[in-house]
């Protein structure tokens, strides 16, 4: 009951924000209701939605109603729709991948950061932000300070990329639905990032971006299982006791699981390739995902600090921005090459 009560000013405030933002979308169709959501929410959390009243519900809007969101949106796919990403889509996102982490390892070594942050920056920045940091900071046992200034810094990264990219997209691709989809969901670090950056677009763009997304989440298990290997090989060299409690806490730890929306999206895309969801129910569902999604935008826009930026100080913004950078180029090159 608690937790309901806590949870209720944030939510109730970002659905006013989603609303607020889809009746300013009909007089501004260029821009539209949903990046008017979030920001809107950015300037509400930054200014008179300071309060800690407001986190639970914002928290609520931006993880769990996007997660219902994504699980519905599967409800409203066919397996068809998934396999035009085909052998060079999926090449493109683990090369995508391999080298964000390799370039991210690089330009924190030079920039002079510790290696268990830029696996950090390297995890967030190449799979799905606050989620693969949270997946690999017990792993390679990361301080606290290291977590949280990662998920900062990674977050409003994205959150620059995510408006950065349409005129990218717009500029090389002329919105085309496959690669322009390939670089939001390639790039961007979070989900709620693709979706809102793929609204700005089209439909058509958002469900394929997505799907960029989630085959990169997919990913997740891979890319923590080899950073918990190579930590682990290089503190048995330095440290014989590390490395033993390291071994311990992994067979303690041993099952890094996909998150629950990813496995939810794909059942019910099978449901509904099988024809088990008849397309009544999967236009209500589209409507819901659609509802949903612009309150969890809203609640994006509310949890971004912009104090949290400028306290962390110009060497690791411009970390970030210079991975920012790296990844957009890398996968302009990608793109023209698989897709």
């Amino acid at each position: 009951m608690n937790s309901i009560k806590s949870t209720l000013p944030g939510l109730i405030l970002c659905i006013i924000l989603a609303q607020l933002g889809i009746f300013l979308g009909k007089f501004i169709p260029s821009i539209g209701g949903a990046p008017l959501a979030i920001f809107l929410g950015l300037i509400a959390g930054n200014t008179f939605a300071k309060s800690k009243k407001f986190a639970d519900g914002s928290k609520f809007s931006e993880s769990d109603l996007l997660a219902y969101s994504i699980v519905l949106l599967g409800g409203t796919l066919s397996i068809k729709t998934i396999l035009q990403l085909g052998v060079s889509g999926i090449i493109f996102i683990f090369l995508q991948m391999l080298i964000t982490i390799v370039i991210t390892m690089f330009i924190g070594k030079k920039l002079g950061f510790s290696k268990k942050f830029c696996a950090l920056m390297a995890s967030g920045n190449a799979v799905c932000g606050s989620s693969a940091i949270g997946a690999t900071s017990p792993v390679i046992k990361a301080e606290d300070a290291e977590k949280g200034i990662s998920i900062t810094i990674v977050n409003l990264t994205g959150t620059l990329l995510m408006f950065a990219l349409i005129p990218i997209a717009n500029f090389f691709f002329n919105f085309e639905t496959v690669q322009t989809s390939a670089l939001l969901g390639g790039v961007l670090q979070s989900v709620g990032q693709v979706i809102a950056a793929g609204s700005m677009v089209n439909h058509d763009v958002l469900e394929m971006a997505t799907i960029f997304k989630i085959v990169r989440i997919v990913f997740l298990v891979l890319v923590v299982l080899w950073l918990s290997k190579e930590f682990k090989v290089k503190q048995l060299e330095n440290n014989t006791e590390f490395a033993l409690e390291q071994e311990a806490y992994s067979k303690k730890k041993n099952k890094i699981s996909i998150p629950w929306y990813i496995v939810g999206f794909f059942i019910l895309c099978a449901l509904f390739s099988l024809g088990i969801i008849p397309p009544s129910i999967s236009k209500i569902f589209k409507l819901i995902s659609s509802k949903f999604e612009i309150v969890a935008l809203a609640g994006i826009g509310m949890r971004v600090k912009i104090a949290e930026l400028l306290k962390q100080g110009p060497k690791a913004s411009l970390y970030g921005l210079f991975v920012g950078a790296s990844q957009i180029v890398v996968a302009l090159l990608l793109i023209k090459i698989f897709i």
